[in-house]
């Protein structure tokens, strides 16, 4: 089982190690248009293999996709200090344009996975683009709000001290600050939040909540003040992604993917929970009508402001 990951920066570089300590795969190949990181990355990570599983792990061409079932795309620039959303987006696109159609020329069977930012708007044009190569949307996959949902968990588990695996909750909507927590779906061991925490005599009342919720939004951004990058999560969300689909597990994960409509908004990527296997997406499960009437209220806000980034960013092209 082949896996490709086109940049080998801190997010892509992390994936690969991640694959290789998880034994995820059997062969990792490194694209980057710096061929000297890629090939150092490879050596590094390769230097790991005897500590943890017997994966080959390699620098390569895009030429060198031949054969992978999944690609990871990471490539793309990072946002500048008062660089506009859109102009991000403007440079992220142009790369794409150019990188998409070499991957599937090399790899035309593989299901793209999609990291980089803002990865619902990219994840929208990687699908585009997809479509004059045949492959459908099914096999193109952004990793959403899979590494949102794990923060959710994580502390919320902490505030109930229970293992976050326990913990069942899901953030839906743009990987971004109008994600939306679905605090009415949370479930811990199968209990519903509110039982659990009234059986346990925990507070769960709007300020811890809210202290929760800022904390899950305002990760990333904490991170990045405090070293630079984030990219321990979303390596191994990407990682965790791999493994479901080269093992056809038919889990359900909060990736993204084009939803023909959403909360009103056609034809809108965005995150809600996909039941994800070795052909890709496998279903979708809507969710609107079970959230509660602020949940679905927050859920429209958040898919008319990824449709409003597509908007602007094709108007401006």
């Amino acid at each position: 089982m082949k896996v490709g990951i086109v940049g080998a920066g801190q997010v892509g570089s992390t994936a690969a190690y991640a694959l290789v300590m998880r034994g995820i795969g059997r062969e990792i190949v490194l694209v980057d248009m710096n061929a000297d990181l890629a090939q150092a990355q490879a050596a590094d990570i390769l230097h790991a293999v005897p500590f943890a599983h017997p994966l080959n792990i390699s620098a390569g061409y895009y030429s060198d996709l031949t054969g992978c079932q999944v690609v990871i795309i990471t490539a793309g620039v990072a946002q500048e200090p008062g660089e506009s959303r859109l102009n991000l987006l403007k440079r992220n696109a142009q790369i794409f344009e150019q990188i998409i159609p070499r991957i599937l020329k090399n790899a035309p069977e593989a299901i793209l996975l999609v990291a980089t930012n803002p990865v619902d708007v990219m994840t929208h044009l990687t699908a585009e683009y997809a479509v004059e190569y045949g492959l459908s949307n099914q096999r193109v996959i952004g990793s959403g709000t899979t590494l949102d949902t794990a923060r959710f968990r994580t502390l919320l588990g902490q505030h109930l001290g229970v293992d976050p695996q326990h913990v069942h909750g899901y953030v839906l909507g743009e990987h971004g600050d109008t994600e939306v927590l679905t605090w009415s779906l949370v479930t811990v061991g199968g209990v519903p939040l509110e039982e659990f925490c009234r059986q346990w005599d925990i507070c769960i009342d709007e300020e811890v909540r809210a202290d929760i919720a800022q904390g899950v939004r305002q990760a990333a951004y904490a991170i990045i003040e405090g070293k630079g990058s984030t990219h321990y999560g979303i390596g191994s969300a990407l990682a965790r992604i791999v493994e479901v689909i080269l093992g056809d597990q038919r889990s359900l994960l909060t990736v993204c993917n084009p939803i023909e409509i959403v909360a009103g908004i056609e034809d809108v990527t965005m995150s809600l929970p996909h039941l994800v296997g070795g052909e890709g997406i496998l279903d979708t499960i809507l969710l609107p009508l079970t959230l509660s009437e602020e949940e679905q209220t927050a859920l429209g806000r958040s898919a008319r402001t990824i449709k409003q980034a597509y908007k602007e960013l094709i108007s401006s092209t």
